[in-house]
């Protein structure tokens, strides 16, 4: 047996016992099975020295990747609205043992997980110190939460008496260089004064709307915790990011944050930083002396 086929056999055995461990209920085994398989996968499709797979193969195996990201984020959130079934998976299991002859249409619209996904917490940051000097290094940990599929915005918590929920529209970053920016999306974090996480980490779409300097989004994000139980000196963190076809992988080009002071209804606009993202802001630099900013709009939910 080659050893492409071994490879398949290997991923078809491990996307067999996610889906046995998920069916038996088993859900904390079936995530790890999946989390792996869509990692090795994810390599498969960046390797750029392997000629075992078509761009297409590749595009393909990406998009399953995508799945079981998407499988296993439907796990751990309970109240997901947009679910990714069980049986739904399954449909995959037939495209992974005969992904070399694979050529219909993919059975779900989705898109291969951005390259960022496979770098582990630092990596990116290396990649960057090759590329352009920087001093100040990304702290804090984002190993809190597994990632989650690109676009997979949370829904909003169920409402607490005498609690409020906090949802941030994110309308529009301004960049001077906004039109040459490649799948450009937002990562959002709620972290503590350590750069711990302190809820899921959320991923908005790829924003498609570009004009002059501004890059509109206009997505709403649900705060995954009562803004009551959020600890002081937390912070909630926006990051951009954006892909670089020269480097092949997603970099994040600047981010903003916003402290629990500065949580009120109505808009706000708040400045832009330098990376790597300092979770801990201890280092900051101002990313531009230009006015351009990050443009939010903020609306509290109270249930009184």
């Amino acid at each position: 047996m080659s050893d492409v086929n071994k490879t398949i056999q290997k991923w078809h055995a491990s996307f067999k016992k996610g889906t046995d461990f998920d069916s038996w209920g088993q859900l904390v085994e079936a995530i790890d099975e999946y989390q792996i398989l869509a990692r090795q996968l994810q390599k498969e499709v960046q390797s750029t020295n392997s000629s075992d797979f078509t761009e297409e193969q590749k595009k393909t195996l990406g998009k399953i990747a995508t799945c079981l990201e998407m499988r296993s984020g439907s796990l751990q959130c309970t109240q997901s609205k947009e679910e990714f079934k069980l049986e739904e998976l399954k449909k995959l299991e037939s495209i992974i043992q005969n992904i070399l002859t694979y050529n219909k249409e993919f059975p779900f619209d989705v898109q291969p997980v951005p390259l960022r996904k496979i770098l582990a917490p630092g990596e990116e940051e290396n990649l960057e110190l090759e590329e352009e000097e920087d001093a100040a290094t990304g702290a804090g940990s984002t190993e809190a939460f597994p990632p989650r599929a690109p676009g997979t915005l949370l829904p909003r918590l169920p409402s607490e008496p005498g609690m409020s929920l906090l949802t941030i529209k994110i309308e529009k970053i301004g960049l001077k260089d906004a039109g040459q920016c490649i799948d450009p999306y937002m990562t959002i974090s709620v972290k503590d004064l350590n750069g711990v996480d302190l809820n899921p980490v959320q991923d908005t779409p790829v924003a498609t709307r570009k004009e002059d300097t501004y890059i509109h989004f206009s997505v709403d994000v649900e705060i995954q915790r009562h803004v009551e139980k959020l600890p002081k000196g937390a912070a909630i963190f926006f990051e951009f990011k954006h892909y670089k076809p020269k480097k092949r992988f997603t970099s994040t080009k600047c981010f903003a944050f916003m402290e629990m002071d500065e949580i009120k209804p109505g808009p706000i606009v708040i400045e832009l930083y330098k990376k790597p993202t300092d979770f801990k802001r201890k280092k900051l630099q101002l990313l531009t002396k230009k006015q351009l900013y990050l443009h939010l709009h903020q609306t509290l939910h109270k249930d009184s």
